[in-house]
């Protein structure tokens, strides 16, 4: 009696185990409905963007525009004295590569 029992409960285990590992994965492996597919958005041609600045929304030509701005370096405005100091930081750099028992 115990022996159909418990085969009885591990053939009812092992039927809810199988059916609840099965449960629902064919609703898991389809996209959303509202997702756009890949194919469809790569032949898209995008007229809004947003600034890498400030995240504010830009047309295309104005984030055109603020490409060319980004695109120029501004000149470099470095204190002549911090200038030097990074000259002269150099220099030793150099002559301690070259005489390392110098000790300055």
């Amino acid at each position: 009696m115990k022996r159909i029992k418990l085969f009885i409960l591990s053939i009812s285990i092992g039927i809810l185990v199988g059916l609840s590992s099965h449960w629902g994965t064919e609703a898991m492996a389809l996209p959303p409905a509202e997702d756009v597919p890949e194919e469809i958005l790569r032949t898209e041609i995008i007229i809004q963007a947003r600034s890498p600045v400030d995240g504010k929304p830009l047309t295309a030509a104005e984030y055109a525009q603020l490409q060319e701005q980004l695109q120029v370096i501004p000149p470099r405005q470095l204190d002549p004295k911090i200038r030097d100091q990074i000259f002269l930081l150099r220099i030793r750099k150099g002559l301690l590569q070259i005489f390392p028992f110098l000790g300055i």
